[in-house]
């Protein structure tokens, strides 16, 4: 519907800035029906245009700083400048001035570099009901103090925060995107139980630039076979990790046996104030997290010096680094301790369903990147990440919450970035996520066509194939059996387990399976055309799984082909679930390598899990995003992979702790050095076959 509004601009703009209603009146004038209004539309309309066209944020022209805040319903903005970079005693105060696009401004002097500031944003703030002055930090923030409490006025083109490691290493070329062999890794569990690495650089972004460690030395291992990409989990400013390793709580873990639950009650009793979280829980977008750099190196610049120097020494091991990012949500909305979008402009940057309420299908805040300046956040973060870090890719976290025309503008952003001008390549910058189609706020195209499979034809942007995941492991991760659906590398019908028994069913479920996996090798292509199981010639979009096309890319580079990451069991863990509970190891490290051959022989980008290659265990956690580093442990020496460590954590595991017990005790699934060794010994091979056969991959 749309009402017609006798308002001139200056009104409108004026009515934004307080709280806006619409009333309906019977013929009597008693109010039959009151709603707020959705703001978002009527700022895109009115700012949008021209606030795009602004550098947003930090800025310095002759080494002097501006400031340009985006806030276009506030009554005033102050900028609170400190002389120092902890935000500590009384500020100076800088009334920002207002400009038409919505934007609040301020230049400033150099000796502003390096300082602390925040902004105090007085705007009508629906959730409470009146005008607020919320203290806030900046939402374009490129440095930050210890804990995010401030932002810094930082020059990311300080050379007093460029390592050697990081100039004097450029990104390796990789000429071919099919060719792309990615290990996923956490920062954190790099470094944080090698004993070769200096006690004050465990866990850090500096621990990647070191000389013969045991996690260097096994990074370079896999990449003179042939693997060329490190995926790192979220290393953006994060809400829930406290960034002084010094006020880290670590659990004291009891010695205990293999299937007890004391280590994971242990481990949980200090869970929200230890050092680990995976990091789905966004802050600020463009600055790296402080709990990662080394003491005392969490504030300002330095925190920026460290992470260069992680990116440096990955690419002087010839890697490529991509970025997990997680534009889909926030960590908190509304008037949150750790809310900043929302601080800033109530109401825009965040999805609202009808009743007004935050969307929250991504596990939390949703942002609503349809919103152009919402949008626009994501681009220039990107841009920033890619410019001024040499970052060479991003992986999308719930990629199908973003639009594709979200996911369009930012690769045609990225292709703006030239060597000449940039000193990097922005249209070789490789694009994937998650292209999963779910969500009361966006599934089934309701907002915007979404960035899901099968929907990004000819954009080169890849998506997860969990087709030939499935097929590999049989079942799905949700199925309430972990054993029942086994797979082509977890025994189907070859090796039935207990609760299978080499059925003619089974066989033909293999079959379909084999199906999903030549088509998945074959870049999971729409077109493909093979002579399937049933004997009939097939494509890939007439393949069925699970009642959708199997195939969705128009190219191979559009689908990753994976069989384990960090969410769900590991590989090794699902074998144990899956497969005969008395198969030999040589069985298990055979099944291993054979379920990751699926990925490294075929057509597309390649992605597996870090310590896949060694067997790597996390005691059968199926989701350890807060499970602390003794469920997330990798042995790079090799010496033992993390089996049989106590009943993972019970928050998503208590439910199967009757079902573990068994496995977890059995010593017979706990992997020696000998296995490991042999493990790590096969997936090497698969490597160097991938890498030294450039037909395997449409080179």
């Amino acid at each position: 519907h749309t009402l017609g509004v006798d308002l001139d601009r200056a009104a409108i703009e004026d009515a934004l800035k307080g709280d806006l209603m619409i009333v309906a009146r019977d013929a009597e004038g008693n109010t039959a029906a009151a709603t707020h209004i959705q703001i978002p539309g009527i700022l895109d309309a009115l700012y949008a245009d021209e606030a795009r066209a602004q550098d947003l944020g930090l800025t310095f022209a002759d080494g002097v700083p501006s400031l340009r805040l985006w806030a276009p319903t506030a009554l005033s903005v102050d900028l609170q400048i400190f002389d120092n970079a902890e935000g500590t005693g009384e500020p100076t105060v800088v009334a920002m001035e207002r400009q038409a696009d919505g934007s609040w401004t301020a230049t400033g002097e150099e000796a502003w570099k390096n300082r602390a500031y925040i902004y105090d944003v007085e705007v009508y703030v629906p959730s409470t009901g009146k005008v607020e002055n919320n203290l806030v930090t900046d939402p374009y923030s490129v440095g930050l103090a210890v804990n995010s409490t401030h932002s810094i006025i930082l020059d990311l083109n300080d050379p007093a925060f460029m390592p050697e490691v990081w100039l004097n290493n450029e990104s390796p070329v990789i000429e071919n995107e099919s060719a792309r062999s990615i290990y996923e890794l956490h920062i954190r569990d790099f470094s944080i139980s090698d004993e070769t690495v200096p006690q004050e650089l465990r866990g850090t972004y500096e621990a990647f630039a070191l000389e013969d460690t045991a996690g260097v030395n096994h990074l370079r291992d896999l990449s003179d076979a042939g693997m060329n990409t490190i995926h790192l989990l979220p290393s953006f400013d994060l809400a829930t990790i406290e960034e002084q390793r010094s006020e880290q709580a670590v659990p004291d873990i009891p010695d205990a046996g293999p299937a007890s639950p004391v280590q994971q009650a242990a481990v949980m009793a200090v869970a929200d104030q230890d050092g680990f979280n995976w990091g789905y829980d966004p802050y600020h977008y463009t600055v790296p997290e402080g709990s990662y750099a080394s003491d005392p190196n969490q504030n300002g610049g330095n925190r920026t010096a460290a992470f260069r120097q992680m990116v440096g020494g990955l690419h002087s091991l010839e890697y490529q680094v991509v970025l997990d990012q997680v534009f889909n949500h926030t960590a908190q909305s509304g008037q949150g301790e750790k809310s900043v979008l929302d601080r800033v402009v109530p109401g825009y940057y965040h999805r609202l369903m009808p009743n007004g309420s935050v969307a929250k299908s991504t596990c939390c805040e949703n942002i609503a990147t349809e919103h152009a300046m919402a949008e626009q956040l994501m681009i220039d973060s990107a841009v920033t990440w890619v410019r001024d870090y040499r970052v060479d890719g991003f992986r999308f976290d719930l990629m199908g919450h973003h639009s594709v025309e979200n996911m369009v503008a930012v690769q045609d952003a990225l292709a703006q970035l030239t060597v000449e001008a940039d000193g990097v390549d922005g249209s070789k910058v490789y694009i994937y996520g998650e292209g999963w189609n779910f969500g009361d706020d966006v599934q089934n195209n309701l907002r915007f066509t979404q960035a899901t499979q099968g929907q990004l034809d000819g954009t080169g942007i890849g998506a997860f194939n969990d087709r030939l995941r499935d097929a590999v492991h049989g079942g799905g991760p949700f199925d309430e059996s972990k054993s029942q659906n086994q797979g082509f590398g977890t025994g189907n019908y070859t090796d039935p387990n207990a609760m299978n028994s080499g059925s003619d069913a089974e066989l033909a479920n293999l079959r379909h399976q084999q199906d999903l996996i030549r088509l998945g090798m074959a870049g999971n292509l729409k077109d493909y055309s093979f002579v399937t199981s049933s004997g009939s010639e097939q494509t890939g979009v007439e393949l069925d799984y699970n009642g959708a096309p199997a195939g969705f890319a128009t190219s191979p580079e559009e689908n990753v082909n994976y069989v384990d990451a960090h969410d769900n069991e590991t590989l090794y863990d699902l074998g144990v679930w899956k497969l005969p509970a008395d198969s030999t190891m040589d069985t298990r490290v055979r099944m291993n390598t054979v379920s990751l051959s699926t990925v490294m022989l075929g057509q597309s980008p390649a992605f597996w899990h870090a310590g896949t290659d060694l067997l790597r265990s996390k005691s059968m956690d199926r989701n350890s995003y807060n499970s602390g580093d003794h469920f997330n442990e990798i042995d790079w020496a090799g010496q033992e992979h993390n089996f049989g460590v106590g009943l993972p954590p019970a928050g998503d595991n208590e439910g199967q702790w009757g079902n573990m017990r068994p496995f977890l005790a059995n010593p017979e699934n706990v992997a020696s050095p000998e296995d490991i060794a042999m493990s790590h010994a096969q997936a090497l091979e698969l490597l160097r076959l991938r890498s030294e056969h450039p037909l395997l991959t449409l080179g």
